[in-house]
This record gives structure tokens, C-alpha cells and sequence, in this order.
């Protein structure tokens, strides 16, 4: 059975390596999302550590066994007794839930609050995600001003979400905030621009650098050219000026055959 683990560090890398470690798998033997990139702060409230969550295969828990056949001689309500009587142990093979049932209540009010103060009016959409937790999508006039340069303030408002609503909970549920699909829009886009960028790298036989991203358009970047024949990627500078360099890779070298090693920062 697919079971799953947060783990968090200083960066992406710290948390998978936390998570690996306790669960004693290798890297491949793992599927990992980036639930919450770390945060270096927003309005005082400080820096966030990065989370992850890593997908695993578990054996599945063996049912609780019922007791052996009852002799011949004992009549067979016994039996059926016996089998109620196992039937409580059920409950602890079902999936852990990922969120309480207030949670999309507390997302909703918190966002409501949020955006009346920033004179934003909005449609407020809530999903539930396949690999857990919640999608909210905000709709309206004056999503420019929710989004904000790049999508720093759609950023915010995301990391506000998720401090406030998971605050004192037992259990945390990530929380993805988007304006009219600006995030699928913009990665489209970051995609185009990665590729358009690789094949003048490789025309012209020379590095190239990006301009400054922030860390989750600087995976992106690297995603997207991780395949791509004749360059590699790197990531150089600090915040908020740290950028992405796209190098050229000389054909026919010996250890091609090797996979390129990626940052995820």
C-alpha cells in the first residue's frame, strides 16, 4: 500500500535526506513533491523551512486473523460472536486522513479576512488534491494585485495560509493558493523560455544566465532542461538575486553516459 512522510529542512535536499534516513530507502526507491519551499520571510513572521513529501510503497498490514475454527460440537453462534469481535481491528489498515474537516472552512475565512483588507474582491474555489491537500483558486477583477510582480504576493498570501490556518494543528495540510491559473500559466511559460535559452546556449557554444527567480522558477528551469542534449544547469548567486546558468556540455565526452546531477535550488 502507497503510504506517505513530511519531512522539513533548511532546503529541499536536507528534508528528502531527513526523510530517506528514517525510512531507510534510497532515493529511487521513493516519490517526492514539494509540499512548502523554504521561505527566507514575510512581514516578520521569518523563515520557513522546506518541506517534502515522500511517496512510499509499505506492505500492507496484515488483517487481524480470526480464531481458529471453533470445534464441531460448539454451536456456531460462537462463531459469528467471533467474528464481531475481530471486526474493530478493520478501522487500522484505512488511510490516515489528510486534513481535519475545518480545514477548507478555516482556508475560506482566513483568504475572505485577507483579501477584504487588501480591497481585493474575489470568487474563492476550493479542490481537494489527489496527493493530498487542498487547491484554492481565486477569481475576479483585481487578481493583478493578488498576484503581484512574478507571483511574490501570491506567494505570501500562500505562506500567510498555510502559517495561519495550520497553526497549533496536529496535523498539517499544505495549502496551494492560484489566482486565475497564474501558476500553471506561468510555468508554461518558464518552460518556453528554459528550451528557447538551451538551443541559443548550444548555437552559440557559450553559458547564458537567467534572470533572478525565486527557488520553486528556478526548479522549474532545471526540470525542464534536465533532458535536454547539450546543456546543463546550475544555480549561482544569492536571494533574491540567485539565477539559473545554463552551461554548454561539449558532445562526446566520456561521462555523458552519466546522469547530470540537478539543483532544486
Amino acid at each position: 500500500m502507497k503510504k506517505y512522510l513530511e519531512k522539513s529542512g533548511k532546503t529541499e535536499d536536507e528534508a528528502l535526506a531527513a526523510a530517506l534516513r528514517e525510512l531507510g530507502l534510497d532515493r529511487d526507491d521513493v516519490s517526492v513533491e514539494i509540499v512548502e519551499r523554504a521561505k527566507s520571510g514575510f512581514l516578520g513572521i521569518g523563515a520557513s523551512p522546506a518541506v517534502v513529501r515522500v511517496e512510499y510503497d509499505a506492505p500492507d498490514e496484515e488483517p487481524v486473523k480470526e480464531a481458529p475454527a471453533a470445534p464441531v460440537s460448539e454451536p456456531p453462534r460462537a462463531e459469528k460472536k467471533a467474528e464481531k469481535a475481530a471486526e474493530p481491528a478493520a478501522p487500522a489498515v484505512s488511510t490516515e486522513p489528510k486534513y481535519t474537516e475545518g480545514v477548507k472552512a478555516d482556508t475560506e475565512r482566513f483568504l475572505r479576512g485577507l483579501l477584504e483588507r487588501m480591497g481585493v474582491k474575489a470568487e474563492i474555489e476550493i479542490t481537494d488534491r489527489d496527493n493530498g491537500g487542498i487547491l484554492v483558486n481565486l477569481s475576479g477583477p483585481g487578481m493583478g494585485a493578488v498576484i503581484g510582480r512574478r507571483g511574490e504576493t501570491l506567494d505570501a498570501i500562500q505562506h500567510l495560509t498555510n502559517y495561519a490556518v495550520n497553526r497549533g494543528s496536529d496535523k498539517r495540510c499544505h495549502i496551494s493558493v492560484d489566482a486565475e491559473s497564474y501558476r500553471a500559466k506561468r510555468e508554461e511559460s518558464l518552460v518556453h523560455l528554459a528550451e528557447k535559452m538551451a538551443a541559443k546556449v548550444v548555437k552559440y557554444k557559450r553559458s547564458m544566465a537567467l534572470e533572478p527567480m525565486n527557488s520553486y522558477e528556478r526548479h522549474v528551469i532545471h526540470t525542464a532542461l534536465q533532458n535536454f542534449e547539450g546543456v546543463s544547469t546550475s544555480s549561482t548567486g544569492t536571494e533574491p538575486n540567485r539565477r539559473v546558468v545554463v552551461s554548454y556540455e561539449r558532445p562526446n565526452k566520456q561521462d555523458d553516459t552519466r546522469p547530470k546531477s540537478r539543483e532544486w535550488s
